[in-house]
């Protein structure tokens, strides 16, 4: 996955969040069998700490969609959590195939759908913080 001007929201914190998410994919997809674990627990990491800072912007911001976008987040946390459990297993051939392929088209249509209205609508709303 490539990161790129295009996948900008127009939300600085998004948009640094969503530079480091492209770049952790790619750290795990590259990763060797040994070091893939780490890499993987690393994005994870990321991923907890990115939800929720985009879930205080719409906090913040009273986002009309809040409850979807949050019942997003927390079922691919679930989803994530469960090919951990997977990879902790010995299943490293499904979590690389999770990380290479789902994730990806997982996160475009999440940022052309849900992270771009909340960007939209933050800033719509006159929200620049954090």
């Amino acid at each position: 996955m490539e990161w790129t001007d295009a996948l900008r929201v127009g939300n600085e914190v998004i948009d640094t969040d969503h530079e480091v998410f492209v770049a952790e994919v790619n750290a795990a997809v590259a990763a060797s069998d040994e070091d893939f674990p780490k890499h993987f627990a690393e994005l994870v990491e990321h991923t907890r700490a990115h939800f929720a800072r985009e879930e205080s912007i719409m906090d913040a911001t009273g986002f009309f969609a809040t409850g979807i976008h949050k019942a997003e987040h927390q079922r691919v946390l679930a989803e994530v959590a469960r090919v951990a459990d997977r990879l902790e297993a010995g299943d490293a051939t499904f979590a690389r195939s999770y990380v290479a392929e789902h994730l990806p088209a997982w996160f475009r249509q999440h940022r052309d759908t849900m992270d771009l209205a909340t960007a939209t609508f933050a800033r719509q709303a006159g929200y620049s913080g954090a």
